[in-house]
């Protein structure tokens, strides 16, 4: 019996002509109907999708970027928790450390310590500055007579003659607290330390404060040409994150339109299909953008990179609407009959495919990195947006538009003919294709172990930022990563104990011995330098002081003698029953970091008291441990993700065997991509634990739009194995084609992202969507076929002897 009259139509929307008797289900019955309602009503479903768009972009406005690394770290995080305790103990450390490097190397020289003196006055006026130390307001001691004279070590630098200066270099390069950490050990490089305060009531204090440092840099070197200036410190890489993610979304979300827009022409060939599809992802952008204004979700150059994605996946659902719609309108359909019956056999796979992607971009919210979950929210509202557009907007607009399509060549040379060829060489071919997917998938996966979690935060931005060159010229000369350790004494006032300095300052000493460390800042430095003063400047005396008293009243006599700003309280806390170590690391990994943090735990651990033993916290700390806690955190959630998709797929398919089958395509394209990558690249930062739960929510797209084109083949036409897969192959293979290489190029532009993160999820993500698209085109089909023998073997001789047998052409 032709399918054409194989069902009687009950539905008071059903069509006239070869449209007649597909309709069979509830599902085809309302999307058939809903199709007929959006054309019915098109101007008043455009109006209604004007003003819906319009209210959500009133939410706009309220967007806002967030200039803080802190962002990237969840309330709940341990790490973070340590930190702000730490430093509500002692001063914020967040800062800008001006590197100035002068043309003859020289610092010590009577015009570059002006230069320094000039920028350490200015420094005080930054917005929110409440420390500024350098080498010129380093607070100098010595003694005359019984007093002990503290002041700066500098003064009116072009005032001092040749021995002044040779005398301010040697005292410099012989000071723990100066050496490696304003003022490198060749005095030809020096440094002003800027600590800033932030009452963090608005988002703009911090570009606000890096705006005035700049200002005074370039003042500076127009002024002085032979003095060369860098920028760098913890609010220059927090303003950072607000330029990245600006300078991205003004970069990449034109380029992602241009990109899409020529992949539609060419894929479509229609200019009023390209036009509606445009409005579409547009809209869902401002829905997208609009809804997270309205959630008070802040920026950061993650959740930034959501109006990229957005534009990319938004356009998936168009494509097999539109193109559906012209392999009908080739097939001799009217324009109105062509749009109906597109979205009738498109609206459950696409309803599937936008539901799963949901799924997986909802379940980044269990990441511990909240800009990831503020990306999985931004991203599934476009999504959710997307789906309703086009079912309701996208048939209401093209009606109204011109379209035409050239008949389908009888030649056998069209696209869809292709398909129908490759179908025929999977099927024909099964075994030999299931085994050489499999074997290199498992010679892929087999490299994962080999991979390496690497989160050098400062390397997180391009060197296309001002900010990473500037960075990578400071390394040179001084440390990025300090480690804070705030080590207890045994009571109030306990810091003054000898065994307490003792064993700080061994703790110092074996810190200073390690690899990687360029400086260490402990108090014991000034105690041994107050006991070598206070015993008239006696070489021999720069030891720690022996007596609690004396060691207390020392500490009391320097404390006094202090100016305002460059006080103690950053280094001691209150009662004086702690003090805080700074350890500065070099360019190390997140290996090095780790190996570094087990070690200084171990020697406190066997050389100190009880009392002292403490862990240590810092930007560092935090970034180091973040990758593995947010992959710990996601693995829940790529679960939670892959069993909700999985039930999607068997409930909407009907069929447990095929929703559990198709959990192979969907899972394996991941796993490939960390295979490949563990072989090009070798390393991940955190951004990893992103990647499953974003490529698996996309990447079932394909499978989705296969096995529900499979499914229809074999439960309406009655067709075989074979030719169900052929079916397939014809209807929607070109769609998954036009449509992987959208995806692929979209996140391949987000790889553009001058944000590491960006990047990496960017690659790996378009990587995955590749891999998904052989696996879909060539272990699926060879699954099925081999499965099917393995169940029926009538049907696999059947297949044999003509596998095009009980296929139908595609209508």
């Amino acid at each position: 019996m032709p399918p054409e009259t194989r069902f009687r139509c009950c539905n008071p929307y059903c069509l006239k002509g070869p449209v007649m008797g597909a309709i069979r289900n509830r599902t085809d019955m309302f999307a058939t109907a809903l199709a007929e309602a959006m054309i019915r009503w098109r101007w008043l479903v455009i109006l209604a999708t004007l003003v819906a768009t319009f209210g959500f972009a009133t939410g706009m406005p309220n967007l806002s970027f967030d200039t803080n690394y802190r962002a990237f770290f969840s309330d709940e995080n341990p790490e973070l928790a340590a930190f702000e305790t730490f430093q509500a103990t002692y001063t914020k450390n967040d800062n800008v450390l001006i590197v100035v490097r002068p043309a003859d190397g020289n610092v010590f020289s009577a015009d570059t310590l002006a230069v320094v003196e000039e920028i350490t006055e200015a420094s005080w006026q930054v917005p929110y500055a409440i420390r500024v130390d350098s080498l010129t307001n380093f607070q100098h001691t010595w003694s005359e007579g019984d007093n002990l004279i503290v002041e700066d070590l500098v003064r009116d630098a072009r005032s001092l003659d040749r021995g002044d200066l040779l005398e301010r270099r040697a005292i410099a390069l012989n000071e723990p607290l100066l050496r490696n950490q304003l003022v490198t050990p060749d005095g030809a490089v020096t440094a002003v330390n800027i600590v800033l305060q932030y009452p963090e009531l608005h988002s703009m204090e911090v570009p606000e404060s890096v705006a005035v440092v700049r200002a005074l840099r370039d003042r500076i070197e127009a002024e002085y040409p032979d003095i060369d200036i860098v920028l760098s410190g913890i609010s220059m890489m927090n303003n950072a994150f607000m330029e990245s993610g600006m300078g991205d979304m003004a970069k990449l979300i034109p380029l992602m339109y241009l990109v899409l827009l020529v992949i539609m022409m060419i894929a479509i060939r229609s200019w009023s299909g390209t036009l509606a599809t445009l409005f579409l992802i547009l809209f869902s952008t401002i829905v997208a953008m609009g809804s997270a204004g309205f959630l008070a979700i802040g920026l950061t150059p993650v959740s930034a990179s959501a109006p990229t994605i957005v534009l990319t996946l938004a356009i998936a659902d168009s494509i097999h609407v539109l193109m559906s719609m012209r392999q009908r309108m080739r097939d001799g359909l009217t324009k109105r009959e062509a749009i109906i019956d597109a979205v009738r056999i498109n609206f459950l796979a696409v309803s599937i495919t936008s539901l799963t992607t949901v799924i997986g971009f909802m379940a980044l919210n269990l990441s511990d990195s909240p800009p990831f979950g503020h990306l999985g929210t931004m991203t599934a509202i476009g999504i959710i947006a997307a789906w309703l557009l086009s079912i309701t907007f996208l048939p209401a607009i093209v009606s109204l538009l011109p379209m035409k399509a050239s008949p389908r060549k009888s030649d056998g040379k069209d696209a869809t003919a292709r398909m129908g060829q490759l179908a025929g060489w999977v099927t024909r071919n099964s075994r030999p294709v299931l085994v050489a997917t499999v074997a290199g998938s498992a010679a892929l996966i087999a490299l994962i172990p080999t991979i390496d979690f690497n989160d050098q935060w400062v390397n997180y931005f391009d060197t296309s930022l001002e900010v990473r060159r500037d960075n990578d010229l400071a390394l040179q000369d001084f440390g990025l990563y300090p480690i804070e350790f705030s080590v207890p004494a045994q009571s109030s006032g306990g810091i003054a104990e000898p065994e307490y300095l003792q064993n700080l300052d061994a703790f110092a000493a074996w810190a200073r011995s390690q690899d990687n460390v360029t400086h260490v800042y402990s108090v014991t430095d000034i105690m041994r330098r107050l006991n070598r003063n206070l015993h008239g400047d006696d070489p021999d005396y720069y030891t720690l002081p022996d007596d609690r008293g004396l060691a207390a009243q020392y500490l009391l006599l320097y404390e006094l003698s202090l100016p305002y700003g460059l006080d103690l309280n950053d280094r001691i806390n209150i009662d004086k029953s702690a003090s805080r170590l700074t350890v500065t690391l070099d360019n190390v990994t997140t290996e090095e970091t780790k190996a570094f943090l087990d070690a200084a735990e171990a020697w406190l651990a066997d050389n100190t008291p009880d009392y002292m033993h403490t862990s240590a916290t810092g930007a560092q700390v935090m970034f180091a441990y973040v990758a593995e806690r947010n992959v710990n955190s996601m693995i829940s959630g790529n679960i939670i993700a892959v069993l909700a998709i999985g039930l999607v797929m068997i409930l909407a398919l009907r069929s447990l065997r095929l929703g559990a089958l198709s959990l192979i395509p969907n899972t394996l394209p991941i796993l490939t991509t960390f295979g490949v990558w563990a072989l090009l690249v070798g390393t991940v930062g955190f951004s990893v634990a992103a990647v499953g739960a974003v490529s698996l929510g996309i990447v079932v797209d394909d499978t989705v739009h296969f096995l529900t084109k499979y499914r229809r083949a074999r439960v309406e036409r009655g067709a075989d194995t074979a030719g169900a897969i052929r079916y397939a192959f014809e209807t929607v293979g070109m769609a998954i084609v036009i449509n992987t290489i959208i995806l692929a190029a979209g996140f391949a532009v987000l790889a553009l992202s001058t944000f590491k993160l960006n990047a990496d999820m960017g690659l790996l993500t378009a990587l995955a969507i590749v891999f998904a698209l052989v696996l879909d085109f060539l272990l699926l089909p060879a699954l099925l076929v081999e499965l099917n023998k393995l169940t029926s073997r009538k049907t696999q001789s059947g297949e044999n002897r003509d596998e095009d047998q009980s296929y139908q052409p595609a209508q």
